[in-house]
């Protein structure tokens, strides 16, 4: 069951997002402080961070519909997803529906079952899975994949007090009246939230055709690509809290190779791509020591991202999303 062809292109992709008074991704080894690299206080999202946003979009978008449903959802037991294939496979096997461990038969079965988990999940055929957990469904390798965000700078994670006022239960309450507070504090607990400033953070990303395309490729298709641009756009408009502050997109820039194996290396791609720091009429590559002297950033306006798309290499298309 396929809707288009899969993609016959390679992308390589550049992906600004930024953060105001938000914890943009928390680090729970650090109590739940924003993810640092210690060596330079960068501030870091992690790959699964951005994929878990992309699979709640499009999880709201296509509300589980055909091909759409998400494999990697909260309080899933992802054997039991696995099982559906075995179902579809061994619809008369009663062991099917309810033995712990069940591996394929044969070769053409196993290929089978992992395309059954392609054609309906879209998080496996864009990211991939480990399926072979008991229930096995093989594995497979997704054609997208990301780097680490990293902030453009510096971030200074700040701690802030927060206070609630009321009480968990009857016994907290009785234990904070008992310790002889006023009436207006009795029921007062104290909490802590942690925020960055602000932080613009870049995130590059690689789709390979050839892990879409063939019988060992996830299907990942045209219309499928389209999907995955429109939730890297509109993803954070949709997972905003409190504990988030504000997260927005910012700029997505696409080079689009002409065939399936690519016209040229991502990494000389990339750095056609330079953001600049802006202030007082100057405009500064980011890292330049004539910066160390600006004010923290503390809006995109402070900001300014330049592509270089001068000779560029033949069969190489900017897609500036």
């Amino acid at each position: 069951m396929m809707t288009s062809q899969p993609i016959a292109n390679r992308y390589d992709f550049v992906f600004f997002f930024d953060v105001t008074n938000g914890n943009p991704n928390g680090d729970p080894d650090a109590g739940n402080l924003p993810r640092l690299d210690p060596e330079t206080n960068q501030g870091l999202v992690s790959d699964v961070c951005l994929k878990r946003k992309i699979r709640n979009y499009v999880e709201l978008a296509k509300d589980n519909g055909a091909r759409h449903r998400i494999y990697v959802t909260e309080g899933a037991i992802l054997n039991e997803k696995h099982r559906e294939a075995y179902l579809r496979e061994r619809p008369d096997d009663k062991d099917a529906k309810t033995a712990k461990k069940l591996t394929p038969k044969s070769d053409e079965e196993a290929l089978r079952l992992r395309q059954f988990m392609c054609d309906n999940f879209f998080d496996i055929r864009a990211f991939g899975g480990v399926l072979s957990t008991g229930i096995n469904c093989g594995q497979v390798r997704g054609p997208v994949q990301f780097t680490f965000g990293r902030s453009m700078e510096p971030v200074l994670p700040l701690e802030i007090s927060i206070t609630r006022m009321a009480a968990t239960n009857e016994a907290e309450k009785k234990k904070n009246a008992d310790t002889g507070n006023d009436e207006r504090s009795d029921n007062r607990t104290m909490g802590r939230k942690y925020i960055v400033p602000y932080g613009l953070y870049r995130a590059h990303g690689f789709i390979s055709a050839p892990l879409a395309q063939g019988n060992k490729g996830t299907g990942f298709s045209e219309d499928d690509l389209t999907l995955f641009w429109e939730a890297l756009g509109n993803m954070f408009d949709h997972d905003h809290s409190a504990a988030r502050g504000e997260m927005s997109k910012r700029r997505l820039i696409v080079f689009k190779h002409e065939n399936r194996m690519g016209k040229a290396p991502a990494q000389e791609l990339f750095d056609r791509v330079t953001a600049y720091r802006v202030y007082g009429g100057e405009t500064l590559s980011v890292g330049d020591q004539r910066t160390h002297n600006y004010p923290p950033a503390r809006a995109f306006s402070d900001y300014s991202i330049q592509v270089d798309n001068t000779n560029l290499p033949a069969g190489v298309e900017i897609l500036d999303l």
